[in-house]
């Protein structure tokens, strides 16, 4: 069965879908961009934006149960590949050994203006 997951600590949904969904021992979490979830904006810059999209993905996960360190896979998704070596840096501040997989992909543009989105499955 599955079920969704809202965090009233991370960005509501900016579309029709969830900000999560629980199934089969995996928490599907959505993208989040780096906005501040006390005023939707978004932070200045895209280290800035990276933080809160990963304290953003954190919160999903407290609200399923989990945590961001049992994160099995994630997808960046930056305007500008150019800016991969700062997004690997702040990546390295929530991840340590062993890290989960990764793939990060160019985009032409992000919602909002986005520099930085980032998804992730996590196991519960």
């Amino acid at each position: 069965m599955r079920t969704t997951v809202n965090s009233p600590d991370a960005p509501a949904a900016i579309g029709p879908y969830s900000q999560a969904v629980r199934h089969g021992g995996l928490l599907w979490c959505s993208g989040q961009l780096g906005l501040d979830p006390a005023n939707t904006q978004l932070r200045d810059g895209t280290v800035a934006q990276a933080e809160q999209a990963l304290r953003n993905l954190e919160a999903v996960c407290r609200e399923a149960g989990t945590s961001l360190t049992k994160a099995l896979r994630l997808t960046v998704y930056l305007v500008d590949l150019g800016e991969f070596a700062v997004v690997n840096t702040v990546y390295e501040s929530f991840f340590e050994a062993p890290f989960p997989a990764r793939a990060t992909v160019q985009v032409s543009a992000l919602p909002k203006g986005g520099r930085v989105e980032i998804d992730a499955v996590v196991a519960l």
